[in-house]
């Protein structure tokens, strides 16, 4: 294989998992973040080299990387990895043939149900989304990092999405006039983001969504109709009782494009969309 390829993973979460799924069979090198003692053992059975986020010093581990990976989310504070290890990133930055930033679509704001793509303005009505916009400036103030920034879709997966919803009776079919969201399987992501180690475009951002931005009670209909179990009663938004943040997601409707990672990093999504996902998802239980 040639090079070290070590990957430095902060906060180790559900798509850098599935990613480090596919490069360690091919010999990379993982350490992972955790705040968690717990989730460090999981991570270590999983072949990761854990690094406690609060015990752990991280330097040498980020001396060896070739690749460097975020996933954590920003608070009101602003973006978590830069607030501690901002010195030690920038001391590295050069050294690096890859960095990615996991950041969202909400950077857009609203579009009532019209297309975006990654030339489209940062515009986000929602608190989340505005700290996405100032981490991910965040991120590209940091002189020579090869950053590549990637704005996720909604992420569904094993252990993640509407069947969950479904089988714990808790799913619901809210229906808001014009609203759609677009989503994206994990091992799309997992698929992109080494795509771009193949073929790295420093200073790029990339949408990772999948073809057919869809009406959520669509997709939660689709997901009953799968398990055999009654499609969740429709409800109307105005009368639906919702958490701040989930209302939050209903504020935007937007259909995003994902022609830039067909385009650059040549890739074929494994699940074009949620049909195709949810019917695999179903199978690999099974």
């Amino acid at each position: 294989m040639g090079m070290n390829k070590v990957l430095f993973s902060f906060g180790h979460g559900y798509c850098a998992r599935a990613l480090a799924a596919r490069l360690l069979p091919q010999g990379w090198r993982i350490y992972g973040t955790t705040r968690d003692a717990d989730k460090a053992e999981v991570l270590r059975a999983e072949g990761v080299i854990p690094v406690l986020w609060d015990g752990d010093d991280l330097t040498a581990a980020l001396h060896e990387a070739t690749h460097l990976l975020s996933s954590a989310g920003p608070s009101e504070a602003g973006d978590p990895v830069l607030a501690r290890w901002r010195e030690e990133i920038a001391a590295i930055a050069q050294h690096l043939t890859w960095a990615g930033y996991l950041s969202t679509t909400g950077v857009y704001g609203d579009h009532q149900g019209g297309w975006v793509n990654e030339d489209t303005p940062l515009t986000p009505s929602t608190k989340r989304g505005q700290l996405r916009v100032k981490a991910e400036a965040e991120w590209q103030a940091i002189p020579g990092l090869p950053l590549h920034i990637f704005r996720l879709a909604g992420i569904y997966g094993p252990g993640r999405g509407p069947f969950e919803k479904v089988r714990q009776g808790n799913a619901r079919r809210i229906i808001k006039s014009g609203q759609v969201f677009s989503r994206i399987h994990v091992d799309d992501i997992a698929q992109a983001l080494e795509a771009s180690f193949t073929s790295p475009s420093p200073g790029s951002a990339y949408n990772i969504c999948d073809d057919d931005p869809a009406p959520p009670q669509d997709v939660i209909a689709h997901a009953a109709e799968l398990l055999g179990v009654a499609v969740p009663e429709a409800i109307p938004f105005e009368d639906a009782e919702m958490s701040p943040m989930a209302r939050s997601f209903y504020a935007e409707s937007k259909r995003v494009s994902n022609r830039r990672i067909k385009e650059d990093l040549g890739l074929r999504l494994i699940h074009p969309d949620y049909r195709h996902g949810l019917r695999a998802l179903l199978a690999e239980e099974g």
